[in-house]
């Protein structure tokens, strides 16, 4: 049995912490006193059902805790999943987090192999093993879905584990770590590589820009399919039927959103910059436009430019059944509808507050329906049935 560390308790480092306690013992570090109660206290600090089911009902030997120095000193491995947002002026990820923790494990338990889970650019943990002199800096990415973080621990697609060190004490913790993961998951005989971090850090970005690209095509297409008449869930299907592009990730939307794809295609097109590319940058813009295409179809359903129009958002949310709503794509249609001289109201059950970044947010639905000249809904629940006439949405799978 192995003592962890897992540094930073959302999506990732909890479904992680939660996979390795089942058979480790493992600490669970976060700066946020309320967290750690929660967590001490078996609830879920996240609002994922499983994560909570987990937590409640499994034996699992897992301590949350501020006091990192007291858990860093007894680990063998110490997770690193600490936010690195996106830096739009610096182009570049803010790795300050990642870089604080190595420090502090350097200092405390220089012996301790780090797992770097958080997002970061290609050529990071090589930088990190050259800027501290160590190579006990690991590099594994994750590729969990929104809603989906302990299930696709459970069953992951692959673990890929980014070591330099291909020989000796380092390379045979790696492997260790992977047959952790691999206890703690539920599938069997998953794809399991060992890379270079480099390489594996790359396999992050390009999985996670591919499905950007995906998500763009079909947007598109819809795009096309709208202002020409045609039907787009018949040629989606049509296109779909092709077993080399298959039935996934085809619903169009408004445009990709969440903490990772925004932030993934804008670092990997800033990592092309001496490299000749077309569809990286193609990618990024596509993302843009499908939000200007939306918010002018929006707009001209509410009866845009003959009359003043209020727009009702119904949910911020990522997808359905997520409560999740950072950086998701309809908040960028929404600053498009506000200079165009939009009034925006919300609908979100999940907000307590009375506004939200300067919009109103009205918690009654029925007085967000009769406020609304049009609601734009990125996905269609049953609520909003009874008043389909007023919605605007591409959903035309609904809510596949």
């Amino acid at each position: 049995m192995s003592v962890i560390t897992v540094t930073g308790t959302g999506y990732v480092g909890l479904s992680n912490a939660v996979i390795l306690a089942q058979h480790n013992k493992v600490f669970a570090v976060d700066i946020i006193p309320e967290k750690v109660e929660l967590l001490n206290a078996r609830r879920s600090p996240i609002a994922d059902a499983e994560l909570e089911d987990y937590l409640a009902h499994k034996p699992l030997d897992l301590t949350a805790t501020l006091e990192y120095e007291t858990a860093y000193k007894q680990s063998d491995f110490v997770v690193i999943s600490t936010p690195t947002n996106y830096d739009e002026e610096q182009n570049y990820f803010d790795t300050s987090s990642v870089e604080s923790v190595i420090e502090q494990v350097l200092a405390i338990n220089p012996k301790a192999v780090m797992i770097v889970k958080s997002t970061v650019p290609v050529g990071f943990t090589a930088e990190m093993q050259n800027k501290y002199n160590t190579d006990r800096i690991i590099f594994s990415p994750e590729f969990l879905r929104e809603g989906r973080a302990l299930y696709d621990n459970l069953y992951p697609s692959r673990i890929i584990i980014g070591c330099a060190s291909q020989s000796g004490e380092v390379a045979s913790a790696a492997h260790e770590f992977a047959e952790l993961l691999q206890q703690g998951a539920i599938k069997e005989d998953i794809p399991t590589l060992f890379l270079n971090p480099t390489e594996a850090e790359a396999v992050k970005l390009f999985a996670n820009t591919y499905l950007a690209l995906r998500v763009s095509y079909f947007n598109e297409l819809d795009t096309y399919a709208e202002l020409n008449g045609l039907n787009a869930r018949q040629i989606i299907e049509g296109v779909c039927l092709d077993p080399r592009i298959g039935g996934h990730y085809n619903n169009p939307s408004f445009g990709y959103g969440g903490y990772c794809l925004p932030k993934d295609t804008k670092q990997l097109l800033a990592n092309y910059k001496d490299v000749p590319q077309n569809i990286i940058e193609a990618i990024v813009k596509a993302n843009h436009t499908r939000k200007s295409i939306v918010a002018k179809r929006i707009l001209e359903k509410g009866g845009y430019p003959e009359k003043q129009v209020t727009v009702g958002i119904y949910r911020l949310i990522m997808k359905a059944n997520s409560d999740n709503f950072r950086q998701s794509a309809i908040q960028g249609v929404m600053q498009r509808l506000k200079d165009k001289g939009a009034t925006v109201i919300i609908y979100e059950p999940t907000l307590k507050a009375d506004t939200f970044n300067g919009y109103k947010v009205v918690d009654d639905f029925d007085e967000f329906v009769k406020l609304s000249d049009v609601i734009a809904a990125n996905r269609m629940t049953e609520q909003l049935r009874t008043v389909k006439d007023k919605v605007y949405t591409r959903d035309i799978f609904e809510c596949n």
